[in-house]
């Protein structure tokens, strides 16, 4: 099944929530997976996704929910992991997505066991991939989340190389700073087992709690773009990025 059909079905699946979103679908080493159908039951599901109820945002940096969105839960007997070598790419298909000014992250954590059983707020995250203000100013400027809309709503990363085996879950994030002074998180979550590697594990400042990692005063969350429009640069949220 080519990707964009398969992601046409999705779309045509879910109610068209304007301005809001979410993972549609993953291609992960060449592998296509369909992610969780938001505001359906989560009974019969079978995905690497875990649950993920409403298209809407988290407008709370330290919501109890924005490790993996609402409610964040596993699938259970539907609760599926793929299967990825260190150092492949990643790719997260949204919706269709209309906001371009803000960035896009992407975490990653060590489940340390199952990952079907674990507290996604209480495991130690560690962030892969970023990108915010790309050129220009905050305003009328390229962001990370322009170029995902660019690239057919698309985001690809890679897992470091060096990264350790082991079970993991994989965390996408927008965050659309459209709206002054009012954040909006758009966090999704997915189940890895990964193989080869290293012995690289991230620790001390790279590791981050959700919540607990960004709160409203961080200059890149609480922020009123439009009263800084010819500021040339943006301070990511978050931990800095670890490349193994």
């Amino acid at each position: 099944m080519l990707v964009s059909a398969a992601l046409t079905a999705l779309a045509m699946a879910v109610p068209q929530v304007a301005a809001h979103g979410g993972v549609l679908a993953y291609s992960i080493a060449g592998t296509y997976y369909g992610g969780f159908k938001a505001y359906n039951t989560a009974t019969g599901q079978v995905s690497i996704q875990r649950e993920w109820d409403t298209y809407n945002p988290i407008t709370d940096p330290t919501s109890s929910v924005l490790s993996c969105n609402t409610n964040g839960a596993s699938l259970g007997s539907g609760q599926q992991s793929a299967t990825v070598a260190a150092g492949s790419s990643v790719t997260a298909y949204w919706n269709t997505w209309p906001h371009t000014i803000g960035p896009v992250l992407v975490y990653m954590a060590n489940c340390g066991g199952s990952c079907s059983s674990a507290s996604t707020s209480s495991l130690n995250w560690f962030k892969i991939d970023q990108a915010g203000l790309i050129s220009g100013n905050l305003v009328n400027g390229t962001w990370g989340m322009g170029e995902l809309v660019a690239n057919n709503n698309s985001w690809t990363s890679t897992i470091p190389s060096s990264l350790a085996a082991g079970n993991y879950i994989i965390r996408h994030e927008l965050l659309a700073i459209h709206t002054s002074n009012q954040p909006q998180f758009y966090p999704e979550c997915a189940q890895l087992v990964l193989t080869g590697g290293g012995s690289g594990s991230p620790s001390g400042s790279y590791l981050v709690k959700f919540p607990g990692a960004y709160k409203m005063s961080d200059p890149g969350v609480g922020i009123d773009i439009y009263s800084q429009e010819s500021t040339t640069n943006y301070t990511i949220p978050g931990p800095a990025k670890w490349s193994g």
